[in-house]
């Protein structure tokens, strides 16, 4: 894997009374995308921000804002996220029955195309899709809520999706559960983008998120050395 692995700080686990200050700290701390989890209360028991609240804080970091939109339907949706600053939109495989045609309003949009699978879903659903891809997330726990535990089924399915995106330029993201360990497993596996809440925003101070942002880069460098020895 030749692509420096990269650090996307989940905001659903920040200071929402702060939430532009939050972003400006983790981005100073060494983020390299912002990561923004849309939930619904719907497809996914939990209800976080819409388009607005990214609008509102799109100009505190000019990092690439990586939109998880845990929604359905979505279709309908994407415009306003797109309009609101987001790089990235990344749509469930499990939102709709029309896949393709989601991703196609994506990239019709200017922005580039992820698409997520839940930690019971196989990775054959995204087969048909590889060639509309810019990222492939999968989440290691069961999307809703953060601080829950890595589910280390997961890392089988991402060798086997590491080993279907080939040489394509796809990223491959894992979400949840992730802290220094768990993120060298993930690495290791083929990951190439670690989205951290919990483990970046515990500490609550900019030099707790540098020092966290840090030890997971750390963790996954290693990884990448021990798969190259």
């Amino acid at each position: 894997m030749s692509k420096p692995v990269l650090i996307a700080p989940s905001i659903l686990s920040a200071d929402f009374a702060r939430l532009g200050e939050e972003i400006e700290a983790i981005d100073a701390a060494g983020a390299d995308w912002i990561h923004c989890d849309v939930m619904d209360g719907h497809f996914v028991p939990n209800i976080s921000f819409g388009p607005d609240v990214i609008k509102a804080v799109r100009s505190r970091s000019k990092k690439v804002f990586d939109v998880h939109l845990m929604i359905a339907p979505v279709d309908a949706y994407l415009e306003a996220f797109a309009k609101a600053g987001a790089d990235i939109i990344t749509v469930h495989a499990e939102a709709g029955p029309h896949l393709d045609r989601s991703l196609q309003l994506i990239r019709a949009l200017g922005k580039r195309a992820g698409v997520t699978i839940c930690p019971a879903t196989p990775e054959n659903v995204i087969e048909q899709v590889l060639d509309r891809l810019d990222l492939i997330l999968v989440m290691t726990v069961n999307p809703g809520f953060g601080g829950q535990s890595f589910i280390r089924s997961q890392l089988e399915k991402i060798r086997r999706i590491r080993t279907m995106i080939g040489d394509r330029p796809i990223r491959l993201e894992v979400d949840g559960g992730v802290n220094p360990e768990t993120a060298a497993l993930a690495v290791s596996a083929g990951a190439d983008v670690l989205v951290a809440g919990s483990a970046v925003f515990s500490g609550k101070t900019a030099e707790s998120y540098r020092a966290n942002i840090s030890a997971i880069r750390a963790a996954a460098t290693g990884a990448i050395g021990e798969s190259h020895a």
